[in-house]
């Protein structure tokens, strides 16, 4: 039962993060199980806030919860998916009560840039806390899986690792911080190299590479050996090291999809030249080093000292639109909470 009083509103932020090693895969869909460990980096600035409120009167004209999205209705793919982890709120809290939510990304919606991460912890954190639930860290992020599997990762701040786990029902696939943000100040900038949603969505490249890519088993197998080399830079700080392991992750996940049938290419013409860009600097002593997450847009992970001679370079890359400079963000948090007046 709910340990507050209910109806409340409450107000959640958490950041994107960028996935150094990749989750690329699951082992259970319905679950969302990743079929892989992963480590991340949370950033600061760049995520989603998120508003939550349970009440009589937070459905929508059909009584359903209301999904707000940006300023607009969600559409009705998203607005499902956030009712599906609002009904798992609602079975723990065993309440019934319709929701409210309205919810604004400070990054491009389903581009390639990580929102749902952010959107879904987020929600997970505002939808417990309205619904009257205290949950750990840990219960927090094995719920916000449920929606995003990378959303696990954006309970925590700074680099964060997620675990495969190895039990059916998921509770041992879950995230720990390994860092703080504060521990290692980095800079990972963006280049965007095009705009609107991706072509085809994660979880259906996921399946599609899953079942049909010849080199979907090696790609699983070398995940271990770039979660272990990338826990030794992160001990050490070793940008070089965290930074070579971050592209090899990158395009062994790439080079897998591609190999799906038909094949899964997220790549543009922008996307080839900013990666050239970025071993041009290396070649000419600036130490950063890219990372592709699934879309079109590159990201560099660099020393705050090289971070404008980087940005500087991708803003010349033919089809980089817009560049994001972000560092080491925090876990996610309540920033607002509101126990409302009841007659």
């Amino acid at each position: 039962m709910p340990d507050v009083p209910l109806p409340r509103s409450v107000t959640a932020r958490a950041g994107t993060n960028i996935a150094l090693v990749k989750y690329w895969g699951k082992r259970d869909a319905a679950l969302n199980l990743p079929a892989t460990g992963s480590l991340s980096l949370t950033l600061a600035d760049l995520g989603t806030e998120t508003r939550v409120r349970f009440a009589d009167d937070a459905g929508d004209a059909s009584g359903r919860d209301s999904v707000m999205l940006n300023g607009a209705p969600a559409d009705e793919k998203v607005a499902a998916r956030v009712r599906r982890l609002l009904d798992l709120v609602r079975a723990r809290a065993n309440i019934t009560l319709p929701a409210e939510i309205v919810s604004t990304n400070s990054i491009p919606t389903a581009a390639g840039l990580a929102s749902s991460a952010s959107g879904f912890a987020a929600l997970t954190v505002a939808a417990c806390r309205a619904a009257g639930l205290t949950l750990s860290p840990a219960a927090l992020s094995e719920l916000a899986r449920r929606g995003s599997g990378s959303a696990a990762r954006s309970i925590f701040g700074g680099f964060v690792e997620m675990a495969r786990g190895e039990r059916t029902d998921g509770s041992d696939a879950i995230a720990h911080g390994l860092l703080d943000a504060g521990a290692w100040d980095l800079r990972l900038i963006a280049a965007i190299t095009a705009v609107g949603a991706k072509a085809i969505g994660s979880t259906e490249a996921m399946d599609r590479t899953a079942r049909t890519s010849p080199y979907f088993a090696a790609w699983k197998d070398a995940v271990g050996l770039d979660l272990h080399a990338a826990r030794a830079a992160l001990a050490t700080r070793d940008l070089a090291a965290l930074g070579q392991v971050a592209e090899r992750s990158a395009l062994r996940m790439h080079a897998c999809a591609m190999a799906a049938e038909p094949p899964v290419i997220y790549w543009n013409a922008a996307t080839l030249a900013a990666m050239r860009a970025v071993t041009n600097l290396r070649a000419s002593g600036v130490d950063a080093y890219f990372t592709i997450d699934a879309g079109p847009h590159v990201k560099v992970l660099c020393a705050p000292a090289a971070a404008a001679t980087v940005e500087t370079a991708l803003r010349a890359v033919p089809g980089v639109m817009q560049t994001l400079v972000a560092a080491p963000g925090p876990g996610a948090t309540i920033t607002e909470e509101i126990t409302e007046e009841t007659s």
